[in-house]
């Protein structure tokens, strides 16, 4: 049953989704009715978060085993001794799986209210503390130590330092003030540290705030199946085209025994900065991150011999994964998408621009997976269709592990072809809570099997280069 309310969209969007979620390939294969009650079952989803958090081990320091043991005396301490599993997945045998309480209905609101950004707001559902750049207004009189509720600003409208907000508000949970309202909204400069510790959260996920930094990493479950995929080995030469965070890049590095070399772009300097910082924390030493614009990482010219970083020669890669910038749809929780049409299809050009310099840097032979973390049809199953008729050289290939669903339909592809696909469709499971006794009468291969599926959209295509043409 839905807690909150489906996510809104303005309305030339609307307009767009319902379009592209009621195409006819659809409607013929499972009817007006069922491809209506999905459509609405994804809008309901998107704006809840995932049922579990999901944490890669950094297996290059230290065991899945001994992450487990401590991570589960981790969350007894911060859930005061209730007893949440901590779950291996038989498949992605470098991640630990964490049930997520909620939401919890009878929490008592109080009086005293503080007003949080959107994007802070969806990371208190997923576990955060709130922290001051997040707030935008608090009572008058607000002291540090106060009990307070906070809510999300969902539709940005409250104005910074406002004493009370009465426009959509959404309710996140109960937590105390760390600091005082003349503190969080200092004349000396915006403060960067914790201001509400959250005591009640709606749902209940663990902090990660410096718990086990250099052994764990927090990603979502489809982010973590994406470099499986791609399978890199020790010794090959690997490019991540639009790396930052790093997540994606250090995980590729692991799977690769730190054997080889694994070349990370991103055209943001501070952004580059966090990867070469996020390899550092994790012990990893055959990353080479550069700040590039990823679209000119093909070299027109003779390189210098030297030369380390990017454009590269034809042919330089044995494996190239395509993470791209893309609308972001899938992304959970999200009770309002700003973004314009315009803004929402400007993706497919900029990701097809990609995709031409990929094909051409990779080796013959080699392999190329492409992902999103959105759900249209344009950036994902339509731009495999374009790859398939632009790029002879190119052939879907089976993905292994093979978690999430099929390929949706129409793109105009073959029933074959989207077999091969992996779409991450969060609509996939009813939208249900979870509480403690529901938790502990469940199976765990019945969570992991939840898990697969109550989790961030998301898309991924493999395909293997046959020659050089």
């Amino acid at each position: 049953m839905s807690f909150f309310p489906k996510i809104t969209f303005q309305r030339e969007v609307e307009e767009y989704l319902t379009k592209v979620f009621r195409n006819n390939e659809l409607i013929a294969a499972l009817g007006t009715q069922e491809t209506e009650s999905k459509y609405q079952s994804l809008l309901s989803h998107l704006s809840h978060p995932p049922g579990f958090t999901t944490v890669r081990v950094n297996t290059h320091l230290v065991s899945v085993k001994h992450v487990k043991k401590l991570l589960f005396e981790e969350i007894q301490k911060q859930f005061k001794g209730l007893c949440v599993p901590v779950l291996e997945h038989p498949k992605l045998q470098d991640i630990l799986i964490i049930p997520v309480i909620g939401p919890r209905r009878d929490l008592k609101k109080h009086a005293s209210e503080v007003i949080v950004g959107a994007h802070c707001g969806y990371a208190v559902l997923r576990g955060a503390h709130v922290y001051v750049p997040g707030i935008i207004s608090t009572p008058k009189f607000l002291k540090a130590g106060d009990l307070v509720s906070v809510y999300s600003d969902i539709e940005g409208k409250c104005k910074r330092g406002a004493k009370e907000f009465e426009g959509v508000k959404v309710f996140l949970g109960n937590g105390i003030s760390e600091l005082s309202r003349s503190e969080i909204f200092s004349s000396n400069g915006p403060l960067n540290g914790m201001g509400i510790r959250m005591i009640e959260p709606v749902y209940l996920s663990p902090s990660f705030d410096n718990v086990l930094p250099n052994h764990l990493f927090l990603q979502n479950l489809p982010s973590v199946v994406v470099s499986h995929i791609l399978n890199p080995q020790p010794g090959e030469r690997i490019l991540d085209m639009c790396a930052a965070p790093g997540g994606k890049t250090t995980h590729l590095a692991t799977l690769m025994h730190d054997q080889g070399e694994v070349i990370a772009m991103d055209k943001i300097a501070n952004k580059v900065k966090k990867i070469k910082q996020n390899a550092e924390l994790l012990q990893l030493n055959c990353i080479k991150a550069f700040c590039y614009d990823a679209t000119r990482a093909l070299s027109v010219e003779k390189r210098e011999e030297e030369q380390e970083g990017p454009p590269f020669l034809p042919e330089s890669f044995d494996r190239i994964l395509l993470d791209a910038p893309c609308s972001g749809m899938g992304q959970r929780p999200n009770m309002a998408y700003s973004s314009t049409l315009k803004e929402l299809t400007s993706y497919q050009p900029l990701q097809r621009k990609l995709f031409t310099a990929a094909v051409k840097l990779l080796k013959p032979g080699g392999v190329l997976v492409y992902s999103t973390c959105t759900i249209t049809l344009s950036e994902n199953e339509e731009q495999v269709a374009w790859a398939l008729k632009t790029f002879q050289c190119l052939q879907l290939q089976p993905q292994e592990p093979h978690i999430g669903g099929e390929g949706m339909r129409g793109a105009g592809l073959s029933l074959d072809q989207l077999k091969l696909l992996q779409r991450f469709d969060p609509s996939a499971v009813t939208l249900q809570g979870m509480d403690i006794n529901s938790l502990q009468d469940s199976r765990e291969d019945d969570l992991i099997s939840l898990a697969n599926k109550d989790c961030i959209g998301f898309f991924i295509a493999k395909f293997i280069k046959s020659n050089s043409k």
